[in-house]
């Protein structure tokens, strides 16, 4: 499978509601995940720990659109736009920028760029 389709096929699940499997699937063991300059997390297991605490604020997400996909040599990026409510916070829509370095076919880098 080709990083495109790899790319593709990750998006696919993650806005089909797949975002852990997607997750399990395309991501590498030492993976470091970043959000804006806050320090990074780094393993699978602590970055599954995050992922899983950030999907728990959550108190009803309604939808979101991925705006565009680009690919490069091991990198992609993809911009989103998520409207979302966490909990205790009104309703927002957030853009976002997830770049993603890639190793041995998963993802062992990846930074979220938005606005706070």
């Amino acid at each position: 499978m080709s990083l495109k389709d790899k790319v593709n096929d990750l998006n696919r699940m993650i806005l089909s509601g797949e975002s852990m499997d997607a997750f399990e699937k395309y991501y590498h063991e030492d993976v470091s995940m970043q959000e804006n300059s806050d320090p990074p997390t780094v393993g699978k297991s602590a970055n599954r720990e995050r992922e899983t605490q950030t999907m728990s604020m959550i108190e009803e997400f309604f939808g979101a659109n991925l705006i565009s996909t680009t690919f490069g040599d091991d990198i992609t990026m993809s911009e989103w736009e998520m409207d979302i409510k966490y909990k205790g916070a009104p309703r927002q829509k957030m853009c976002q920028v997830a770049v993603q370095k890639w190793k041995d076919g998963q993802i062992i880098n990846e930074r979220f760029y938005y606005s706070n």
